[in-house]
């Protein structure tokens, strides 16, 4: 499933916003119809492609703050590889249909608006696990677990880390297929990138952002862990109320790290923390296989460079002892 090309910078240099027209297209030929939801990156419309027969997408909007030499250069490279991406059609990302602009907002600092228009997909995760009627079939979990875990390893092999993956990130279609959604615009990672505050919903943030140290891919890995405990047990594994609470939901879990593995330059030390003895993951996802136990396990560690990769978990014998159903 990995995708072992890098991914070609684009020849495209800065914009100035009058020729905008030219770079993208306007986005009155989309109306939309009602809020889906909203995001750290933007409010995600429903609409109908008024050139296409009033076919129903979903438009994310979008605003970037425009320099003097119109649009910044980072963001229409950040366009020219949400296309390539694109090209690549894999099954686990949701499709990005078109990229178009709205316009300049009325704000005093000068924003482009834009719209990155991807199919309507009716669900996701989250409101499926809660119209589900009871727990999913272990077919069903294994099933989505490979889907979820085929979209990030493909995002990370062209390096790009989602960074806020959680159940409302996640659609699932028709046929029961997930795909990741609501990476546009995220940046594509470098080896010491820092999380901010807005990024990554708090129940499925990883030690390493907690504690403000950078991160990378690894940060995906937990998140996903998480969301692959929830589907089994339907509740969510460390539903913490703040940032501190959070650390002691995951040490409550994991046990609390020792000096040796604590981070350097953190201005929180591990003593703050009572000495929680770790708990045994079986007692808090009862019924689970004993390889989605083993492979959950490997991806909840708290040092990221010990986390499995995507790509380990998808050669996981979760997956690989039996066929994928």
């Amino acid at each position: 499933m990995s995708a072992s090309t890098s991914t070609p910078r684009s020849p495209l240099s800065s914009s100035s916003f009058s020729n905008v027209n030219g770079l993208l297209p306007n986005a009155k030929k989309y109306e939309e119809i009602n809020v889906i939801g909203t995001g750290a990156y933007g409010t995600v419309y429903k609409a109908r492609d008024l050139l296409n027969d009033g076919h129903i997408v979903a438009m994310k909007k979008v605003k970037v703050a425009l320099t003097e030499d119109g649009i910044p250069l980072s963001t229409v490279r950040e366009i020219a590889l949400l296309r390539q991406l694109e090209a690549y059609r894999h099954p686990n990302i949701v499709r990005l249909l078109d990229v178009c602009h709205g316009g300049q907002s009325m704000e005093r600092d000068q924003q482009l608006v834009l719209f990155l228009v991807f199919e309507h997909v009716e669900q996701d995760l989250d409101s499926f696990l809660k119209r589900s009627p009871g727990p999913l079939s272990e077919n069903r979990i294994r099933s989505m677990s490979y889907d979820i875990l085929s979209g990030i390893d493909f995002l990370h092999s062209h390096r790009i880390v989602h960074r806020d993956l959680k159940p409302h990130n996640l659609l699932v279609t028709r046929a029961g297929r997930v795909k990741l959604a609501d990476f546009g615009l995220a940046k594509t990672y470098d080896a010491d990138m820092k999380l901010t505050s807005v990024v990554v919903t708090l129940w499925y943030r990883p030690p390493e952002v907690l504690l403000g140290v950078s991160y990378n891919t690894a940060v995906d890995v937990w998140s996903c862990g998480c969301v692959l405990a929830e589907l089994h047990t339907r509740a969510p594994l460390m539903p913490g109320t703040s940032d501190s609470e959070q650390l002691h939901c995951i040490f409550r879990l994991l046990g609390r790290p020792s000096r040796f593995e604590w981070p350097d330059n953190v201005s929180i030390l591990p003593d703050s923390f009572p000495d929680y003895p770790p708990k045994n993951l079986a007692d808090v996802i009862p019924n689970i296989h004993p390889d989605a136990l083993d492979l959950i396990r490997r991806m909840l560690v708290f040092d990221p460079a010990k986390r499995l990769t995507a790509l380990d978990c998808l050669e996981h014998p979760y997956f690989t002892d039996e066929p994928l159903m």
